[in-house]
């Protein structure tokens, strides 16, 4: 139980229930309520903005009016964005009353601007059921991960399909946390731990905070809830069937909260307790999880504020950017590990051998820790990046997520880089509401001067301060979350006009007589692609492509980097 024992009026859902309960969200947004009303210098409950289901997210911000982001560190706590997985809803509401009511909290308030999500994905809480969670070991009913547009909010950071994630884009914007925290449940392989951790993967994050993430604040936490009699380890994602095999850090790319966090230089934070751990200590360990960052933070905030600092002066001054990341396994820590020895039995259900995990058995044993990536490709941005005004949704995209846009009031000329996309691959199966593009391949042109309309748009790099690296991977194509990885500009990949075979034959064989080149291009390229040379069709088609017939916007990617006076 909480080591502060609060009065009885102020107990929570959780604490008066049985030890296997959590809130329902009428129950969790009625604390708030009676804490905000109760000390309305300390409390402030306010409405953030909609949610796909119509009910609004809530902002609790504790610290009374001095509590703004210039004055002091800013830490962010969201809960319920897989609703399934309440440990952070009920915890926080503890550790709110806690930091209010008890004086050897105090100093963290007066020293820092804490902020609460109370609950994220409304929309799922609110869809409360007792079996969809079948891995997890209570509560006894909770909500549902998917919201009311059965979307993943943990893949829509970046996409903000959702009225959720435009919702967090706003709060995330005005706050510029230095530290972002999102409490979570694991699935997976069955150890001794309670709380596992990803951190903002470290390489992804400027020299100044990745450096102060591994060598101060991930030490510090890991210490802190030692203390607290709560061991941790990292987030346990197995490079082979057990954990034995070595752990992968955990790949955030833009899409998760850590990586979305990264991009406006915000150290990021998933705890995720063990599914299988019931539900009590998952709860203490959440809340003394969230206790020790708040600790950690007020002692470290001199390092902290210096490294973001540092890494915002930076991002100014940025002009090469990584686009994807890859694992470096040539790299690897050595961590101790505390696991359950795994161990193979018949199964059941189908007769085969099936894994299971002996807890009569546990072991403390060194592990591979791969906690290394590298970039995938590296680009150097352009001096703007213009966008046509036809795109709205990604004008609108850009501008939530703090990207400074001018709008062109008379035409502008001046050259451009056009992006022609050569090739990519599309998932067969849809991922939250998208078929996603990768493995991207471009066509770069040096256009000598191109026009841009009035009401056109510019997003020059030098202007846009902690935008500046989202702007780039959100628009430049071979970033794994792009706007065109997520089929925002996926109109641009069919063609328009085609031909007729017979009447195309004419022009084609005109074409090839005027350009005699082309015509050796194609009789080679029938030499060493047998279906292209047994293909009437093909043969027109691949004319077709390379001739003045062809239109110029099929698969011309509609936003230019710009090389133009911006001024």
């Amino acid at each position: 139980m909480n080591l502060f024992s609060p009065a009885p009026e102020w107990r929570t859902p959780y604490e008066t229930g049985a030890g296997n309960t959590t809130a329902t969200y009428a129950e969790c947004l009625a604390y708030y309520q009676k804490l905000a009303a109760a000390y309305p210098t300390e409390v402030q409950l306010r409405e953030a903005g909609p949610t796909d289901c119509g009910q609004p997210i809530h902002e609790v911000v504790l610290g009374g009016a001095a509590a703004t982001p210039a004055r002091r560190p800013v830490v962010l706590i969201q809960n319920g964005i897989h609703p399934g997985e309440p440990e952070g809803i009920d915890a926080s509401m503890m550790l709110a009353r806690d930091l209010i009511q008890n004086k050897k909290l105090r100093p963290l308030l007066q020293q820092l601007t804490i902020v609460i999500v109370p609950v994220y994905n409304v929309d799922g809480m609110l869809n409360r059921n007792a079996t969809t969670r079948a891995n997890q070991n209570g509560p006894a009913e909770y909500g549902f991960r998917g919201n009311a547009r059965h979307l993943d909010l943990n893949r829509d950071y970046v996409k903000q399909d959702s009225r959720n994630a435009r919702t967090f884009a706003g709060l995330f914007g005005k706050w510029r946390p230095e530290v972002f925290v999102e409490t979570h449940t694991s699935n997976g392989a069955d150890y001794q731990y309670t709380m596992t951790l990803i951190p903002t993967q470290h390489n992804k994050l400027a020299p100044s905070l990745g450096t102060y993430l591994q060598k101060e604040l991930l030490p510090a936490l890991y210490a802190g809830m030692e203390h607290k009699k709560w061991p941790m380890t990292p987030y346990v994602d197995p490079i082979g069937e057990t954990p034995e095999s070595g752990i992968v850090n955990f790949p955030d790319l833009a899409r998760y909260s850590t990586g979305y966090a990264a991009l406006f230089n915000c150290i990021g934070f998933m705890p995720e307790t063990h599914m299988l751990k019931p539900y009590p200590p998952r709860v203490q360990s959440t809340y003394d999880f969230l206790l020790t960052v708040l600790e950690t933070v007020r002692q470290q905030t001199p390092a902290l504020l210096a490294a973001r600092a540092a890494a915002d002066a930076a991002l100014t001054q940025q002009t090469t950017f990584p686009l994807g990341w890859v694992l470096d396994d040539t790299q690897h820590e050595t961590i101790l590990f505390r696991g359950y020895e795994a161990r193979h039995k018949p199964s059941e259900v189908s007769g085969l051998p099936r894994l299971y995990y002996d807890r009569t058995a546990p072991f403390t044993r060194p592990i591979k820790y791969f906690n290394t990536y590298r970039p995938a490709v590296e680009i150097t941005a352009p001096a703007a990046y213009l966008i046509p005004q036809a795109w709205a949704e990604v004008i609108e995209n850009l501008q939530r997520n703090g990207v400074q846009l001018r709008r062109l009031t008379t035409p502008l000329t001046g050259p451009a880089e056009v992006y022609t996309i050569d090739d990519f691959k599309t998932s067969p199966q849809p991922f939250e509401g998208h078929y996603l593009h990768s493995q991207v391949k471009l066509i770069t042109q040096n256009s000598k001067l191109i026009t841009a309309q009035a009401g056109d748009y510019l997003a020059v790099l030098t202007e846009q301060g902690p935008a500046r690296r989202y702007l780039v991977e959100a628009l430049e194509p071979q970033s794994p979350d792009s706007f065109f990885a997520w089929g925002g500009f996926d109109s641009i990949l069919q063609q328009k006009e085609h031909f007729s075979d017979y009447v195309f034959e004419d022009l084609a064989a005109e074409v090839l007589r005027q350009q005699p080149a082309l015509r050796q291009q194609l009789e080679a390229q029938k030499k060493t692609d047998p279906a292209l040379a047994q293909s009437a069709e093909a043969q027109l088609d691949w004319v077709y492509q390379r001739s003045e017939y062809h239109e110029a916007g099929h698969r011309r990617y509609p936003v230019l980097r710009w090389g133009g006076a911006v001024e």
